[in-house]
């Protein structure tokens, strides 16, 4: 089992910018990868950021050059550093970890960007 503890998030508007955090605890030495999805009202679920054990990161288009995932191994934290955020970023923000073939979720942060 793997407990995943998410923060950050928040309203700011358009051109800002916000820090997500997760740290995860439980089995963690068998995380394969971590990252974030997000869900913005009436639509499916979309990856957004992920990286792996070895280090490789990996983005959706929509979110390459702003948006940027980073990991402290000694707080088994992961960071989402979102930049030059849209109106159409808004979403709620869930951190993954996967320990195939199980994928463990936080509880979900809100992120609103204003125009």
């Amino acid at each position: 089992q793997v407990q995943l503890v998410e923060s950050g998030g928040g309203l700011v508007q358009a051109g800002g910018s916000l820090r997500l955090s997760c740290a995860a605890s439980g089995s963690i030495f068998r995380i394969n990868a971590m990252g974030w999805y997000r869900q913005a009202p009436g639509k499916q679920r979309e990856l957004v950021v992920s990286i792996t054990s070895g280090g490789r990161t990996d983005s959706a288009d929509s979110v390459k050059g702003r948006f940027t995932i980073s990991r402290d191994n000694d707080k088994n934290t992961v960071y989402l550093q979102m930049n030059s955020l849209k109106p159409e970023d808004t979403g709620v923000y869930y951190c993954y970890a996967a320990n195939h073939p199980y994928t463990y979720w936080g509880q979900g942060t809100q992120v609103t960007v204003s125009s």
